[in-house]
């Protein structure tokens, strides 16, 4: 699928969210890439074959709050 040079991640690879986006719907929450992957920005993902990635967002956000 992916016609760049060099090419794009497939999408069983490790780095496959590194892939170019062809198309971005922010306001519907999701980009398709090259590879084929759906990438959801809850971090979710749907592979060409039909698998899902869970969501995997970091759990820590660096965030340091105080008490009031």
């Amino acid at each position: 699928m992916c016609q760049h040079q060099p090419p794009c991640p497939t999408a069983e690879s490790a780095d496959r969210e590194s892939a170019r986006r062809v198309a971005h719907h922010p306001e519907q929450g999701w980009s398709l890439l090259c590879n084929g992957v759906l990438l959801f920005e809850d971090t979710g993902e749907l592979l060409p074959d039909g698998r899902v990635i869970a969501p995997h967002r970091p759990l820590d956000t660096g965030q340091v709050t105080t008490a009031a």
